[in-house]
């Protein structure tokens, strides 16, 4: 395994590995440096992240996902507990509000936060990353270094990682394929 992770929200990380949902939607990091989102792995940790969780980006009925995320959580937290491990399995770009809506029902997010999302940068696309998501029997222990810090998508994992890291695939290999099915049907429709 590369000793590389994609920083995303605490509650989002918590949606893929309920299974609640099978992609997330990027367009980057504010001090990206290539100044919009790139695929630096295909298969990545997802380190979690708290300081921009919003109950109000989220459908009400996820909302008490943040509460979730935040309880022993510290600013001051010197060390971030990883419990996912992610294969993308495609990486679809989209630059259409109607074609973004299509998949609204396979998401956490309001309509306000996708579009939002889609309108910042307009001029990039945005990727929908699906992702065969995996639960690590034992989540690792990383002592947070500076360099993880900020509004950067992709990090380099400083510690030294475990060779054999046992993991369980949240989704069975047919509950995957028929959401990821769909959600490329629907995309691909006019």
């Amino acid at each position: 395994m590369l000793p590389i992770a994609l920083k995303e929200w605490a509650s989002a990380i918590k949606a893929l590995e309920d299974g609640s949902q099978i992609f997330i939607m990027r367009k980057g990091g504010i001090v990206e440096e290539t100044r919009d989102f790139q695929v630096q792995a295909d298969a990545f940790f997802l380190y979690p992240t708290y300081e921009h969780q919003r109950k109000g980006l989220l459908k009400e009925e996820f909302r008490g996902v943040i509460d979730d995320t935040l309880a022993g959580w510290s600013p001051d937290d010197k060390e971030v507990k990883i419990g996912v491990y992610a294969q993308m399995v495609e990486d679809i770009l989209v630059s259409d509000q109607e074609q973004l809506d299509k998949i609204f029902p396979f998401h956490i997010w309001t309509e306000n936060f996708t579009e939002e999302r889609l309108k910042w940068k307009r001029s990039n696309p945005l990727h929908i990353m699906l992702l065969r998501v995996h639960k690590l029997e034992q989540p690792l222990h990383i002592p947070i270094e500076q360099a993880y810090l900020g509004c950067r998508s992709w990090i380099q994992v400083q510690a030294s990682l475990p060779s054999d890291i046992a993991m369980t695939p949240v989704l069975s290999d047919s509950q995957f394929a028929a959401q990821a099915d769909e959600i490329k049907r629907r995309l691909a429709s006019n």
